[in-house]
C-alpha cells in the first residue's frame, strides 16, 4: 500500500466555483502522479481533465410525481457504492459536505465489510458558513463529518468557523488551495486587443460564480469611483448567468467600463493580460481567483475577509482594506495603477508566494500523504 498507485474517487459540484476547480485540478495532478481517478457527479466538472487514468461516472437523477423536489443524495450514494465496488476504490474524496459527505456515508453502509471505503471530506465554504447555521442542515453536516475518516478545509479561517458554528471536536486539517496554470493560448497584447483596450488603458480582472456573497454591487460601486488618467476597463469572467449583472451594469451607466465574459475555460489568457485583480466578497473561505492571479504575477486589491488574508499579504503581494469601504478599495486600486514599479514588485512577490506556499508541488503531496494515512487506519 505504501507506494502503489491509489484508486481515488472525487465528488464535487461541477459548476464554476473554487471547490469544483480545486477538485478538478487535484484530480489532474493525482492522475499525473500515477493514481487512478474517478469523478462522480451529475455532470462533468467544469475543468475535469481528459487523459489516461481519469474516468467520469454520471449520476442520473430521475423526477417522480411522488417527490415535490428531485432527490440527488440517494442516487449519488448508489453511484458512489457502485463505482467503489466495481473499481475497488481506496478513497472517496468529497468536496463540500452537503450532500456529498452524507451520500458517501450512505454508500459505505451499502458495501460489504471487506470493502473498507475511506471517506475524506473537504470543506470549502458555505457548507459551514451558510448551511452550518441552518438547523435543517447543521446536525446532518456534523454527523457526516464525525463519520468521515478525515476532514480537511482550505483555510485556518474555515477551520475555526467549522468548530465555532458546528461544534466539531474532531481534528480538521488545513490544506490550502493550489493552482498550476496551463500555458496561455494567446499573447497578452492579442487578448487586450480583442477586448478593445487602448494603449495605456488598465485592465482590472474579476473572476467569480456571481453568487450573492461576491457582492457585485460593491464591485460596481468601486469601479464607478475610479478616476484613472489612462482609463480602465473591468473584465468580469462570469461563472453563472450574467444577465442580471449586465442589466445592473447598464443601469449604472458602466457599459463602456465593464466587460463580461461567460464560462471562460482558457482563463490563463485573461490572467496574464490583467494589470490588477479586484474582489469585493463579504466572505471567502480562501479566494482561489486571487491565487490564480498571483501565480501569473498579478497582485489584487480586495476586502480583508475570511481566508483572504491567509493568501494575500497586504502591502507585499496585494492590498486589502476593510469590508465595505469602496472608497478605500478604489484608492488602493488607483495607487497601484499609478505606480507600475510598485505593482510589478508586488506581482513578483505574489508569484513567489504562490509558488512557495500554494503550488501543486507543495499541496498535492499533502493530500497523497493523507490518503495513505487513512488507508493504513
Amino acid at each position: 500500500m505504501s507506494d502503489r498507485p491509489l484508486k481515488i474517487a472525487i465528488t464535487c459540484y461541477p459548476s464554476i466555483g473554487g471547490s469544483g476547480i480545486l477538485a478538478s485540478e487535484l484530480g489532474e495532478e493525482l492522475a499525473a502522479r500515477g493514481h487512478e481517478i474517478h469523478f462522480i457527479s451529475y455532470e462533468q466538472p467544469f475543468r475535469m481533465p481528459a487523459g489516461p487514468r481519469v474516468f467520469f461516472h454520471p449520476v442520473t437523477v430521475n423526477s417522480y410525481d411522488l417527490f415535490k423536489y428531485p432527490d440527488y443524495t440517494l442516487p449519488l450514494s448508489v453511484k458512489m457504492a457502485e463505482v467503489s465496488r466495481d473499481h475497488a476504490l481506496d478513497v472517496l474524496h468529497v468536496h463540500y459536505a452537503v450532500p456529498h459527505a452524507t451520500a458517501a456515508f450512505l454508500a459505505r453502509s451499502m458495501l460489504h465489510e471487506e470493502h473498507r471505503l475511506r471517506i475524506i471530506t473537504t470543506l470549502h465554504g458555505t457548507d459551514t458558513t451558510l448551511l452550518g447555521r441552518d438547523p435543517g442542515y447543521g446536525p446532518a453536516i456534523r454527523h457526516a463529518l464525525e463519520h468521515s475518516d478525515a476532514v480537511t478545509t482550505v483555510s485556518e479561517f474555515m477551520r475555526r468557523e467549522t468548530v465555532r458554528l458546528l461544534g466539531v471536536q474532531r481534528p480538521i486539517e488545513v490544506i490550502h488551495n493550489f493552482f498550476e496554470p496551463h500555458r496561455a493560448e494567446h499573447a497578452r497584447a492579442d487578448v487586450r486587443r480583442e477586448l478593445g483596450f487602448a494603449n495605456g488603458e488598465a485592465m482590472l480582472l474579476h473572476l467569480s460564480n456571481l453568487r450573492k456573497l461576491k457582492r457585485l454591487d460593491l464591485l460596481l460601486d468601486t469601479a464607478a469611483r475610479l478616476q484613472l488618467p489612462g482609463g480602465f476597463k473591468l473584465v468580469i469572467l462570469a461563472g453563472a448567468d450574467p444577465a442580471p449583472l449586465v442589466t445592473e451594469i447598464r443601469r449604472r451607466g458602466l457599459t463602456d467600463r465593464v466587460l463580461v465574459r461567460e464560462r471562460v475555460t482558457d482563463i490563463e489568457d485573461y490572467l496574464q493580460a490583467a494589470d490588477l485583480g479586484l474582489f469585493t466578497s463579504e466572505s471567502e473561505s480562501f479566494c482561489l481567483s486571487i491565487l490564480e492571479l498571483m501565480r501569473m504575477g498579478c497582485p489584487s486589491a480586495a476586502f480583508a475577509v475570511g481566508g483572504i488574508p491567509e493568501v494575500t499579504v497586504t502591502g507585499e503581494t496585494g492590498l486589502l482594506v476593510p469590508f465595505g469601504d469602496t472608497a478605500a478599495l478604489a484608492a488602493a486600486v488607483q495607487s497601484l495603477l499609478a505606480d507600475p514599479a510598485r505593482r510589478a514588485a508586488m506581482g513578483q512577490a505574489a508569484q513567489k508566494r504562490a509558488r512557495e506556499h500554494f503550488s501543486a508541488d507543495v499541496i498535492v503531496p499533502r493530500y497523497e500523504a493523507l490518503y495513505r494515512r487513512v488507508c493504513a487506519m
